[in-house]
């Protein structure tokens, strides 16, 4: 599966859009909230390393049902809630190419 934040493919032909397609993902477990920064810093960015690949996960499930081969125009979207939840987005185009 091809993924990118671009339009188009270098190299590769859209022969057809299949639709819209997404992936959201939340961590399960709100962040402990510590008095060392460094730590608290470092759990954030481990959640949303695993937040985010979850989401992408979804996205390629959601493109291979509709027998896509790549996904376009990708964005992203990740918050970070005032209660420590980490809640990732993303969105793209699944399309075939050749």
């Amino acid at each position: 599966m091809i993924l990118t934040t671009t339009n188009s493919i270098e190299g590769f032909k859209i022969l057809e859009y299949k639709g819209i397609v997404s992936g959201i993902s939340v961590n399960v477990q709100a962040m402990k909230v510590t008095f060392n920064m460094e730590k608290y810093y470092q759990a954030i960015a481990e959640s949303m390393a695993v937040v985010k690949e979850q989401a992408f996960q979804q996205l390629q499930d959601h493109a291979r049902k509709l027998n896509a081969n790549a996904i376009v125009g990708i964005k992203v979207d990740i918050e970070l809630t005032s209660s420590n939840y980490v809640a990732v987005s993303v969105t793209g185009t699944a399309v075939i190419v050749a």
